[in-house]
This record gives structure tokens, C-alpha cells and sequence, in this order.
């Protein structure tokens, strides 16, 4: 029985007999000057003395403080520390909440919040919607609903198994996709362990390598010998999607950079055309030379109040539609090449038709084919020869089909 009462601990609470009062068997009221009070439990343990709260009072009675003190003397006499234990116990508890808290969000979340957050890097709107479209088609029909550590290898593979030799690309970019947000679950702590979705040294042993199952994919091309009869039809089209188009086969670019291109960046004083990285595939600013077609075309084009894009499309604020230029295509009856197969047929032309060097052409491409080690000692963007084999192009163009012979060598 210990040396306190119900009623002494009133008393001494309300004289306000501040210190330690002991009740025997290591328990103490605890009175503060402050007015405030809590049981201690004052125990030795590996010869060091140690005090654990057990609760202020009157939320814990003093029947409740020596309940709490007799359970810690159990425990210290079977050699564990009261104070240690309580501690472990608390980070279980607090483990279990993240734990029930991570159970209750879901990969499709998790996935959408990576989108959010990458956004802003990624290089057009186009990227985003790729990445939600095929998300919804083929990953949150069997995932989306579940939480990132549940997601396993056998969830992977029976998105992947049905796509993998049929649309292989597809299926490619699914699987990395998973990957990443996957990753990100990891790195906010909803998921541990190997990531599922990860093909070196895991998927790889199961699923064959993308360049056994798919065929290389050519965009459909003009053949280069009907280019300069092309033109001159082209030539007869009104409307900016064809002057876009016009403007991208004679530059050689993507429809995404001559679509985005803005008057800021041309320069028809140094006949320069400059596309930012930002709007580069290869993350790298692209010098464009500016032929003499290509600047009369430019200088025939209409400027639209408050528009910064050459070719400035309906809404307000943005360029004309990725579409624009391969309906105009259609229109014009060629629906079987694309706007993208005359990267093809300027490099057909360019290889069968004149002397210019293999890397000058590639440049002229925007295409990254150098090693580290080539890039670290080719600094120039070989803008002067690019220039001639421009203007050869254009040229090329321009001749009738009976005139169009092999170009001279640069």
C-alpha cells in the first residue's frame, strides 16, 4: 500500500506543496510551482537512474499511476527499460498510422501527382497527354486502384505480356512509366524494396528485348526524286498550314519546332533561324541558315497583332495544331507520306544526290550521334557548311523534274 491518498494528493495539489512526493515503490507526484502535477516513475536500470512520466494528474488517478508503475517494475526485472520499451512502442504505433495512411493512397494518384510535378519540364502539352492516355489505358485498369506497395512484378507483366509484341513501343514507354512512378512512391516512402517495373536485370529475364519483337517503324516519305514537283504543287496552296509545311521541308525540321517557331527567334539580317533547347529534342539550341526561299517566304508571312508564332493557330496564344500541316497533306491527296518522312527524303536526297558530308547532314538533322568523346571536341555546329547544303536543297527544290540533276559537291 502506498504512503498516498486520494485526498493527500488533493491537498497537497491545492496547498501548492511543490516537489517530489513519494508514494513508495519508485512512484512520485511531481507537484511544480506552476501549479501543474504528474506521476514519475523513478527506477535504475544498467546503474543508471531514470525517471519516466507516467501522465499529469487528475487525467491519470493515482490508482491509474501505480497501475502504470507496477507494469514498468515488471518489466524492468525481466530486463528490458520501461522507458526504451515505451519508445518502441510509440514508433511502432506511429509506423502502422504511415502505414494505413500509404494503404490508402493509390497508384493512379501517386501517378498523377508525378504528372503534375513534371509538367512544367516536360517540352509541350503533347508529352503530358501521352503520359495520362496511356496510363488509363493500359496500367490503372489493373493497378491504378491498388496502393504502390502492393504493386508486384506478376501486376506488371499482366499489363505488359498482351502489348509487349504487338505494340512494342507502347509497350515500352508503359513499363517505363510504371518504373518512375513506382520510383517516386519509393522516394516519398510509400513503397520499399526492388521496383517491379525496372528491365535491367529483372524484366529482362522475363520478356523479350524490344528489338526482338519490333520492327523498325519508317515514317512514309516522298520519294526526293518528286520533291521539286511536290513544291511547286505545294506552291499553289493557300493557307498557313502549308507555308508551314513549306518552311519545314526546306529546314529540314520537326513540325513541333517550325510549328513553335516565334519571330523573336529569326534574324533575317545574319539569315538565322535559332531554336532555343528548350524546343529541341535533344535539349540543345539548333542554328537554322535562312536560304533565300526560306527568307522570302518568311517576309511574305502575314504578322498577327499580339501573336509571337509564325504560324499563330486559332486559339489565342498558341501556334497552329500538331495536325494542321498532314490534313493539308490529305487535302492535297498524298495522304499516304507523312510531314515527318521529308527528314527522310531530304537525307535520301542528300546521300544519293550530292557529296556532302554524312555529319554535316546529320546536323543539318538535329540528330545526336556523337560519342562523349566526339561531342567533347566537336564544339561548332558546322553552321557555314550546313549553309551551303541548305541552299543546295532549296535550290534542288526549286528545279523543275527535267532539271533536277546531282548537285555540285560542297
Amino acid at each position: 500500500m502506498g504512503s498516498l491518498t486520494a485526498k493527500s494528493v488533493e491537498k497537497l495539489i491545492r496547498t501548492l506543496d511543490a516537489g517530489m512526493h513519494n508514494d513508495g515503490d519508485g512512484l512520485y507526484l511531481r507537484i511544480r510551482k506552476t501549479g501543474s502535477s504528474s506521476w514519475i516513475y523513478r527506477y535504475r536500470f544498467n546503474s543508471k537512474l531514470r525517471d519516466m512520466g507516467l501522465g499529469s494528474y487528475p487525467e491519470v488517478s493515482l490508482a491509474e499511476a501505480r497501475g502504470l508503475a507496477a507494469e514498468a517494475r515488471k518489466l524492468a526485472r525481466t530486463g528490458t527499460d520501461p522507458l526504451e520499451e515505451r519508445q518502441k512502442q510509440r514508433e511502432e504505433l506511429e509506423a502502422e498510422k504511415i502505414r494505413q495512411a500509404a494503404q490508402a493512397i493509390t497508384f493512379q494518384e501517386v501517378a498523377q501527382d508525378y504528372i503534375e510535378a513534371h509538367r512544367p519540364g516536360w517540352k509541350n502539352v503533347k508529352h503530358a497527354g501521352q503520359w495520362v492516355s496511356t496510363l488509363q489505358t493500359y496500367a490503372y485498369p489493373k493497378i491504378g486502384h491498388l496502393p504502390p506497395s502492393e504493386v508486384s512484378t506478376e501486376h506488371v507483366l499482366e499489363i505488359l505480356k498482351p502489348i509487349w509484341t504487338k505494340i512494342p513501343e507502347t509497350a515500352s514507354r508503359v513499363r517505363n512509366r510504371i518504373e518512375l512512378v513506382l520510383d517516386a512512391a519509393k522516394a516519398t516512402g510509400l513503397r520499399e524494396g526492388e521496383n517491379p517495373a525496372r528491365w535491367r536485370g529483372h524484366l529482362d529475364k522475363l520478356l523479350p528485348k524490344r528489338s526482338k519483337v519490333s520492327k523498325v517503324r519508317h515514317h512514309p516519305a516522298l520519294p526526293w526524286t518528286e520533291a521539286s514537283r511536290f513544291m511547286k504543287e505545294l506552291a499553289q496552296q493557300t493557307g498557313l498550314a502549308y507555308r508551314a509545311l513549306e518552311m519545314t521541308i526546306l529546314t529540314c525540321c520537326r513540325t513541333s519546332e517550325v510549328l513553335g517557331a516565334q519571330w523573336s527567334e529569326i534574324d533575317l539580317k545574319t539569315d538565322t533561324w535559332t531554336i532555343p533547347a528548350e524546343r529541341m529534342k535533344a535539349d540543345k539550341e539548333h542554328r537554322v541558315p535562312i536560304t533565300a526561299q526560306l527568307k522570302s517566304l518568311l517576309e511574305q508571312l502575314p504578322r498577327v497583332d499580339n501573336s509571337p508564332y509564325l504560324f499563330p493557330g486559332q486559339k489565342k496564344g498558341q501556334p497552329l495544331s500538331n495536325m494542321s500541316m498532314l490534313m493539308g497533306l490529305r487535302r492535297m491527296g498524298y495522304s499516304h507520306i507523312t510531314v515527318h518522312g521529308f527528314r527522310s527524303t531530304f537525307r535520301d536526297w542528300a546521300g544519293e544526290n550530292t557529296a556532302h558530308p554524312r555529319d554535316v547532314c546529320e546536323q543539318a538533322l538535329a540528330h545526336t550521334l556523337d560519342s562523349a568523346v566526339e561531342s567533347a571536341y566537336r564544339r561548332g555546329d558546322m553552321f557555314e557548311k550546313r549553309q551551303k547544303l541548305m541552299e543546295d536543297w532549296a535550290n534542288y527544290l526549286d528545279k523543275s523534274d527535267q532539271d533536277a540533276q546531282p548537285t555540285s559537291s560542297p
